[in-house]
């Protein structure tokens, strides 16, 4: 982050150059970085696993309740508590609630030891629903609510193409890519070598990815976040209670339910983290780059990318909270009894 601050200040041209060649209305090398980074975790999920976690309902319907209902509420709430004065900023954080994770809790998840298959199917199920929902909510969140509160109303025109190019870029071309890798790996080579020679010779990428992704979007944006300190520390505040509250109450609830520590911190990171990259794409092109929407966008990352890693390092030590997976008790065969 730092890094990538220093740069965009140090050559303020390089931002201008960067977003030249966009895809999905994101800047092309972040595109790369984050299908650089998705690809080895997702051909690291064993897909023939996946249909034991789409029969769990203890965690698919909390997942969309959280995700469709409880996300977008809470930043609602929230974006009008601390920024009732800044509407454009406040317009930027309603539809960063709205645009739910799809690319980086990936890899949050896997770095705080979730479960990958959960992950893979829980994150599918919200790129089905954003590409549905996305522009309802929009109108239903800064047009409808508000004029039922006698709050300010504002118009957003989300062209559902904006959404689906996003869903496809950032989750269909690295998913397709990890399940045909496993696919042809395990065919050729068998499972053993699949998962004890190319998994970890691909695994490290995933983290180069991250590190490559964070450079870029700073250097693309550091003059506007530096240039506004105050602006970026009032519309942090908002997101810092954000990612905690959501983090938080789905990881609680995730136990309550009875979910398992892995499945419940898949839960937590899928309905704690946002699709930056989506909420920038659609604030730039309906406010234009240099709106306060658009710098609402920009400051989502510098805040998740901290706190969700914070948030990693918090789900590894809330393990003990969590009954331990139950153990197998060998039978003894029939003649011994």
């Amino acid at each position: 982050m730092a890094a990538g601050i220093g740069l965009g200040r140090a050559a303020p041209g390089l931002g201008d150059t960067l977003a030249e060649v966009t895809v999905a209305g994101v800047s092309l090398p972040i595109a790369l970085g984050l299908l650089v980074m998705m690809f080895p975790v997702l051909a690291k999920v064993r897909y023939d696993r996946l249909g034991t976690v789409t029969r769990d309902r203890r965690l698919l319907v909390p997942s969309l309740l959280l995700n469709w209902v409880a996300g977008p509420t809470l930043m609602f709430a929230l974006a009008w508590l601390f920024l009732p004065d800044l509407p454009a900023y406040r317009t930027g954080l309603i539809v960063v609630g709205l645009a739910r994770c799809i690319a980086m809790v990936i890899i949050w998840n896997d770095l705080a030891c979730g479960h990958r298959e959960a992950a893979a199917v829980l994150v599918a199920l919200n790129s089905v629903f954003q590409v549905a929902a996305f522009s309802l909510l929009g109108w239903f969140y800064l047009s409808v609510l508000p004029g039922w509160l006698g709050l300010g109303q504002t118009g957003l025109d989300i062209p559902v193409g904006t959404v689906t190019r996003s869903v496809l870029v950032f989750l269909g071309i690295p998913l397709v890519a990890g399940y045909l890798t496993r696919r042809v790996g395990e065919r050729a080579r068998g499972r053993a070598w699949y998962e004890a020679v190319l998994v970890p010779r691909v695994g490290p990428f995933a983290l180069y990815g991250l590190l490559f992704t964070v450079v870029v979007l700073f250097a693309l944006q550091g003059r506007a976040i530096t240039s506004h300190p105050l602006d970026v520390a009032r519309v942090a505040l908002p997101l810092l209670a954000y990612f905690a509250l959501m983090w938080t109450g789905s990881m609680a609830l995730g136990r309550a339910v009875g979910l398992d520590h892995a499945r419940a911190t898949t839960l937590a990171f899928t309905a704690a983290g946002n699709n930056f990259e989506l909420a920038i794409a659609v604030c730039v092109a309906t406010f234009g780059a240099s709106s306060g929407q658009a710098l609402a966008g920009v400051v989502g990352p510098l805040i998740e990318v901290p706190a969700l890693i914070g948030l990693v390092h918090v789900a590894l030590r809330a393990r003990r909270w969590f009954a331990a997976p139950a153990v197998p008790v060998p039978q003894e065969e029939p003649a011994r009894a």
